[in-house]
């Protein structure tokens, strides 16, 4: 089987798709860590992150590995560990113009049909059930508002010993909504066979809670 979850910047994918992915035993994919590893690799690189030509020329000499630990999941980068360096605001600022070109996300979505392919998997993302795994048996699109996902955003930060205010962050976020939702190719947007759900008043145990109810019931 396969779920698809997408929805805006900290909405709260990635957390509740590794716990629906642990709960249910099935592979989990962060297609979001993909997107920021590219933009650090361009930025270590000097390299604009919308310099569409030169962006693409790095793809070849990109590998990813994904590392499940007990704490979550480590992200690799041609061997080096990255998981902390691509959560850093420079990468964080400039993801939306890495992903926006064209050529890093057909090879980012081949590679990511491919991880999709070895079995069950929930991947994460913005354009997961409209464009990478469109015949998912599950799709979930999750919201919520922009005060709340600031509110998420900082608390995560604090954690990682990153600082940036409350309202400076209100600001990325909606900015990264508008070039997420407006670029021309896989825009942000909810398939139509999407479910909706609204996270801002939700537990992080709930949102999991009604993902596997949802879940179990394509399973009958």
């Amino acid at each position: 089987m396969q779920i698809a979850i997408d929805g805006p910047a900290s909405a709260g994918k990635s957390t509740i798709a590794k716990l629906v992915a642990k709960k249910l035993g099935y592979v989990y994919c962060d297609t979001g860590a993909m997107y920021r590893t590219v933009t650090l690799m361009a930025l270590r690189n000097g390299v604009a992150p919308d310099d569409a030509k030169q962006v693409t020329a790095l793809l070849p000499k990109l590998e990813f590995k994904f590392v499940p630990t007990a704490d979550g999941q480590l992200v690799y980068m041609n061997g080096e560990d990255v998981s902390l360096a691509i959560r850093q605001e420079d990468v964080t600022n400039n993801a939306s113009a890495v992903s926006a070109i064209p050529a890093v996300r057909e090879d980012l979505t081949r590679r990511q049909r491919e991880i999709a392919a070895e079995g069950n998997i929930v991947m994460d993302g913005r354009d997961i059930g409209t464009t990478v795994l469109p015949n998912a048996e599950l799709k979930v699109f999750m919201i919520a508002s922009v005060a709340e996902r600031a509110r998420r955003r900082f608390l995560d930060n604090q954690s990682k010993g990153i600082y940036v205010s409350i309202e400076t962050l209100e600001e990325e976020i909606a900015t990264r909504d508008h070039k997420d939702s407006t670029r021309k190719t896989s825009p942000l947007r909810q398939a139509d066979d999407a479910i909706l759900i609204d996270t801002t008043k939700m537990t992080i145990d709930e949102v999991v809670n009604q993902i596997l109810a949802l879940q179990a019931e394509r399973e009958r």
